[in-house]
């Protein structure tokens, strides 16, 4: 609450980091309001989309940063981060999904370009600012010199698996206004400062929808065969990043009374696995690039709680992470959909944010005969 502190605000357009910044600025604090421009309009993204957080709606919600900027009576900067967010999350999402993966960008896009090259970049242009804030719902925590993440008060709406990666050393310098906060308190107190974009809304994320066809019009994937476990041929699939783990609609091929869905994705025979849904339960993961908060904490049994996708609710589990971020999870109770390319993020009891590392491979589980690639050769 130091009027001599400024805090740089990531402002969207949309109403959570708007209030964030009103909130900052009511506390006393010298606010700066930044936007990264990442939309170059390269790709044909269907206009009813225009409003996820990559597409052709970004001028507008630019200009509504500036609106609101010119409204509370702070400094408003634009940073062009379109060249690092085609290189670090477009090119990484279309290699991750041409390899038979099913990656996340929003939690490249918040390591790499909102927590990371905006930062860089804006103080690199001349200006100083001491904290940065955004408007996602996450807590953090200091706890014997170590800051953590921990889950927002508003559980539907919390954002700390998105926002894993970050360590100690940047949360330290970092601000969550909206952390003790639901989304409905946050439209109140929009409406109560007269924001125009206190009802706007939620943006969709990435291109929105899963409709990723625009991102391969220049590297269009293969066609390759659906296959059951056996490698029998049951159809054909239109390639592989139109496709992912529990998969159900739009097979285009149906067995008998059994729902099929996606058990696996094989890029080195460019072939869709389908089987019964039991077939999509493991009894762990594995994972070459994990990292915890905490030194003491590698290779030692972990007793944690997993998230394996962003609307996953948490599982007990125990991991076993080495000095080298080679992860083994193995989970109480068999746990459905294990995506190689998602993330896997543990969690204490009480909701701090302890590590994570992108999944490199589902274990199967015996029990419920789960997909192993190797079956199906």
């Amino acid at each position: 609450m130091d009027e001599n502190v400024t805090v740089a605000v990531g402002l969207s357009g949309g109403v959570d980091s708007s209030l964030a910044a009103c909130l900052l600025k009511e506390r006393g604090y010298k606010v700066i309001g930044l936007t990264m421009k990442i939309w170059k309009g390269a790709y044909k993204i269907h206009e009813d989309l225009k409003h996820s957080c990559f597409g052709p709606g970004e001028e507008e919600d630019i200009a509504a940063c500036e609106r609101l900027c010119g409204h509370i009576g702070i400094p408003y900067h634009v940073i062009d981060l379109s060249n690092e967010y085609e290189r670090h999350v477009i090119e990484y999402f279309r290699r991750e999904y041409l390899a038979g993966r099913t990656p996340n960008p929003c939690i490249i896009c918040n390591r790499e370009l909102k927590f990371g090259f905006l930062i860089d970049r804006a103080k690199q242009s001349g200006l100083e600012f001491d904290l940065f804030a955004t408007g996602h719902y996450v807590r953090t925590s200091s706890i014997d010199g170590t800051t953590y993440l921990r889950m927002a008060r508003d559980m539907a709406k919390d954002q700390s698996y998105f926002l894993y990666s970050l360590d100690s050393s940047r949360l330290s310098h970092i601000v969550f206004p909206l952390g003790e906060m639901t989304k409905e308190e946050t439209r109140t107190a929009a409406r109560a400062y007269g924001l125009e974009v206190a009802d706007k809304p939620e943006s969709q994320d990435f291109v929105g929808g899963g409709d990723y066809a625009p991102l391969f019009e220049y590297d269009r994937p293969e066609p390759g065969d659906i296959v059951d476990l056996k490698g029998n041929v049951l159809g054909r699939h239109r390639g592989l990043p139109f496709y992912t783990i529990g998969q159900r609609r739009g097979l285009g091929i149906s067995i008998g009374t059994e729902p099929l869905y996606v058990l696996a994705l094989d890029a080195r025979q460019n072939r869709v696995v389908v089987g019964q849904g039991k077939g999509l339960f493991s009894s762990g993961l594995l994972s070459c690039s994990f990292r915890l908060q905490t030194p003491q904490a590698y290779d030692k049994p972990l007793a944690c709680r997993v998230k394996i996708r962003q609307n996953h609710k948490p599982a007990p589990a125990t991991a076993l992470v080495d000095s080298e971020g080679k992860a083994r999870i193995d989970f109480e109770i068999p746990q459905r959909a294990v995506a190689p390319g998602q993330s896997a993020v543990l969690y204490s009891e009480d909701g701090l944010v302890l590590g994570g590392g992108v999944i490199d491979e589902a274990i199967p589980d015996a029990e419920s005969g789960s997909a192993s690639l190797a079956g199906t050769a």
